[in-house]
């Protein structure tokens, strides 16, 4: 615990930087590659419709990581905000106050799925060929939903007070549980949809024990404890103010994405499954830039509730910089490799022809689209709800979901491709503008103390 201390007020700015990020990185490439493995044993039934179901799918399960993150990111924010306060005791009723809430809005998240199952099937457009794989999917989904927000959630809060190597062991146990089960339930007892379901389930438990051990041992200076729940003193206020629009950026995508999976449908379901395998290959490069930007987001709360800002504004460069570099490596090795990675996930030649092309589009953004992400975690780290909300509502929301429809207007099929890559550049745009502006407000604050 001193340690962390120590690396939040005396670490230089590559170092602070690496310890909380590469961890981060890690998990995020673990993610990537249980993503990627899903997609591919699915893909070995050599049903392309059951692939077009997983990805039909995809926000719903997107909405669970949402409402995880409307705790964990949230909470994180708070706490490291609150420790860089020197304020241990209001830290650990945040922890208290996220574990139990995201306990129990898992258990509602259970109710509504198989209450309003016919429901969601309807609205993220599962056509007559993929209904039953989808709702299969979702079944065994809804049974993990307190597991998934649960190990969300304290992925994120662990971070929050420096315990980056732990989160990243917990992410990693049950990310690698998932991984290992899938072909012996998808392949071997020939579960299909329903047996990646249940994997993500098991492995999702796997890193909730983790992390209740975690604080069983004494290793935390955080608190699960039910006497250290309290919702009052701005702490529910605190948490929901940074978390809701962190979530949103969830739920917006899960929204675009059943926009997105509606315009396609149009089209036939071969565009459906070639997007979900293309939006899984460009997870390599999303997902590891996110997980950069969000591993220093704590190095941020801490200087800013410390009020160092000469130190904050050291560490938003020195990611910045990363971030560009390691999109740009990134982006190059996908387009590169992008025949056989989409031909990893499904041999039909016509998914495969669409996905190529589409997974080009996406990468046009790779490069930079890490500066938006930067930018976004900056705001949150700092608890600038408004700004931070804005940046998430424009990329997946105001931008992204017209952009999908005018274009299919426009260009057709080809037009729906290059929706993302041009909302993120206009994203990205405004990001830095409104970084810019919050900066300059901090400062003169700042001086005026």
């Amino acid at each position: 615990m001193n340690q962390n201390k120590d690396l939040f007020e005396n670490a230089s700015v590559p170092k602070a930087v690496a310890t909380m990020a590469i961890p981060t990185i890690i998990t995020m490439l673990v993610v990537v590659i249980y993503n990627m493995a899903d997609t591919f044993f699915i893909g070995q039934t050599h049903d392309a419709m059951k692939v077009a179901a997983v990805s039909l799918t995809t926000p719903v399960f997107m909405v669970l990581m949402a409402l995880g993150n409307l705790f964990g990111i949230g909470g994180s924010s708070a706490i490291s905000r609150a420790l860089g306060e020197q304020n241990l005791q209001r830290a650990k009723q945040i922890s208290a106050f996220c574990c139990y809430a995201s306990v129990g809005l898992g258990i509602v998240m259970t109710i509504v799925f198989i209450v309003g199952m016919d429901f969601i099937l309807s609205m993220i457009g599962a056509s007559a060929n993929t209904v039953e794989y989808a709702r299969e999917y979702l079944l065994y989904i809804a049974f993990g939903a307190p597991f998934i927000i649960f190990g969300t959630a304290f992925g994120n809060i662990l971070r929050g007070e420096g315990s980056a190597k732990d989160s990243m062991i917990g992410n990693m146990i049950g990310t690698v549980t998932n991984i290992i089960l899938d072909p012996v339930m998808i392949l071997v007892l020939k579960w299909g949809v329903a047996g990646a379901a249940i994997a993500t389930g098991i492995g999702n438990l796997a890193a909730c024990v983790f992390y209740v051990a975690h604080f069983l041992r004494g290793k935390s200076m955080l608190s699960i404890s039910l006497r250290d729940f309290n919702a009052g003193d701005r702490i529910a206020t605190s948490v929901l103010a940074i978390g809701i629009p962190a979530s949103l950026n969830n739920i917006l995508m899960s929204c675009a994405n059943i926009v997105l999976n509606n315009v396609l449908a149009g089209y036939g379901d071969t565009p459906v499954a070639a997007m979900g395998v293309a939006l899984k290959a460009n997870m390599m490069v999303v997902l590891l830039q996110i997980g950069l930007c969000t591993g220093i987001q704590p190095l941020i709360g801490y200087n800013y509730g410390a009020g160092n800002l000469k130190k904050l504004k050291k560490i938003y460069r020195f990611t910045a910089l990363c971030a560009v570099i390691m999109g740009t490596i990134l982006t190059i090795i996908m387009v590169i490799a992008r025949e056989p990675i989409i031909h990893a996930f499904i041999n039909d030649s016509d998914v495969i022809a669409s996905g190529i092309q589409m997974m080009i589009a996406l990468q046009l953004s790779g490069p930079v689209i890490g500066i938006l992400f930067l930018c976004i975690n900056t705001l949150q780290g700092m608890g600038k709800a408004l700004p931070s909300l804005i940046l998430t509502v424009c990329r997946q929301g105001l931008l992204f979901i017209p952009l999908v429809l005018i274009l299919n207007m426009l260009g057709g099929l080809d037009g729906v491709i290059y929706a993302q890559p041009t909302a993120d550049f206009a994203s990205i745009l405004l990001a830095v503008i409104i970084c810019l502006i919050v900066f300059k407000q901090v400062d003169k604050r700042f001086k005026k103390i």
